[in-house]
């Protein structure tokens, strides 16, 4: 573990400079656990009218309820142990405070947004009729205002945009597209979005009123991640061959997600456990110095429809190559 004992220091780190969470708006805790893990959805459909007939009767119409169990599995922790002489001999540059800080902004929020990308984007990938596969070069700036405006089309997504609850995620390369094109008439802007007293400064617009919005940190813009690697964190998963001989299976790699479009009714970021436990020195039995311990345990969900119980709020494009790097 490298530190800075520095004899010339700063008592402020840099500054990080990163994208926030772009994904806030879905996280929910409406939610009732009821001392489980698991909480569920009851989803009901009933049948339309009948015609009537004046020779008297009534049409006997059906209904079905059924009971939906979603279970939080995304379950993480980490801790860090500052030792005293570490935060003396840095000016407390190794603080727990700026531990916690950095913890939060580089790897706290990145997978926030990874987690939900990744989950919207399979479950749409599962879904007929809401995903597609396209390379990112398609998206020219004579042709990305009518892809975009075909993606808003399909499926029943017109419902949701004409009640206001959709949003759309779009790559760098493809915000770019949008600021050239001759079709696009609306204003690009350089927006910052207060969040927890931090600003996110990404390119926001829209398109018949659905909000689009830039990620550009794009590594957490993934349709599927390895959430076990050897550092820590998370990584796109990365594509595997199969190999009979050695006894490895092929690994399909994850695709570059070039358009993400999520309804703020339908899908959620559902939190149970959010714990963060700090010890002083004397106060633990780990080591002299300062204790930090921190874990979460969440997921996503994407609710289907009051109507028919089908999911259709929801929709994905992803790029054709598969992550290898």
């Amino acid at each position: 573990m490298a530190l800075n004992y520095a004899e010339q220091w700063s008592p402020e780190l840099l500054e990080i400079l990163m994208q926030g969470t772009l994904t806030s708006p879905f996280v929910t805790s409406n939610v009732k656990w009821l001392d489980a893990k698991t909480f569920h959805f009851t989803q009901m459909s009933v049948s339309g009218y009948k015609n009537h007939s004046r020779n008297g009767g009534w049409n006997r119409g059906n209904y079905a309820q059924t009971d939906v169990a979603y279970t939080v599995e995304h379950d993480r922790n980490i801790s860090f142990l500052v030792d005293k002489a570490d935060v003396d001999e840095t000016n407390e540059t190794a603080s727990i405070q700026n531990i916690t800080r950095v913890f939060e902004q580089t790897q706290v929020v990145p997978e926030t947004d990874a987690l939900f990308f990744s989950k919207v984007a399979q479950k749409a990938q599962e879904t007929d009729g809401y995903h597609s596969s396209t390379a990112t070069s398609a998206y020219t700036k004579a042709k990305v205002f009518g892809m975009l405006k075909d993606i808003l089309a399909k499926g029943k997504l017109r419902r949701y945009k004409a009640n206001g609850t959709l949003v759309m995620y779009v790559r760098s390369e493809i915000m770019d597209a949008l600021e050239q094109s001759t079709e696009f008439t609306r204003k690009i802007e350089l927006t910052q979005i207060a969040e927890g007293g931090m600003g996110i400064e990404t390119r926001v617009t829209d398109i018949d009123g659905v909000p689009i919005m830039e990620v550009v940190d794009d590594e957490r813009f993934y349709d599927a991640f390895d959430w076990d690697t050897e550092a820590g964190g998370f990584a796109p998963l990365k594509k595997v061959a199969a190999d009979s001989s050695h006894g490895v299976e092929a690994v399909t790699g994850a695709h570059k997600i070039n358009v993400l479009v999520a309804c703020g009714q339908t899908c959620k970021t559902v939190p149970k456990i959010s714990s963060i436990y700090y010890f002083a020195p004397g106060a633990h039995t780990e080591g002299d110095g300062y204790l930090y311990q921190n874990r979460s345990l969440s997921d996503v969900f994407v609710f289907p429809n009051g109507k028919d119980g089908k999911i259709d709020s929801i929709f994905a494009d992803v790029d054709t190559t598969e992550y290898t790097a």
